[in-house]
């Protein structure tokens, strides 16, 4: 089970990386260019640390999803970026295909670590 908690930690570190990076303004800046820099080295690494049980393209397709969708929200949240419809209902396609990869593939890895 602990590689669902790795995979977990590389896309909160993937998208606190990606919140940072327009804060950046081109990495001139450095407090938010150290952030995205620690944030990304540390999502490389935990999602390594996925990988040594899960297969590649489902943990992939897993960090990906939940990751463009979790950015999503979080331009919404903290940017003022507008959803409309039609993004809406692609973030709950995407949400829908992690939850199918992981409840009804039998290429992931259910048991174990």
């Amino acid at each position: 089970m602990s590689h669902w908690i790795y995979l977990a930690v590389a896309i909160v570190s993937e998208v606190i990386g990606t919140s940072f990076l327009k804060n950046t303004e081109g990495f001139t800046r450095l407090a938010p260019s150290l952030v995205v820099v620690v944030a990304y080295v540390a999502s490389f690494y935990f999602l390594s640390l996925a990988l040594r049980t899960l297969p590649i393209g489902i943990a992939y397709a897993v960090w990906a999803g939940t990751g463009v969708a979790l950015i999503t929200l979080a331009g919404f949240a903290f940017f003022g970026e507008k959803l409309d419809a039609p993004a809406i209902i692609g973030i709950l396609l995407i949400v829908s295909g992690v939850v199918v990869i992981n409840v009804y593939s039998t290429s992931v890895t259910h048991g174990g670590s």
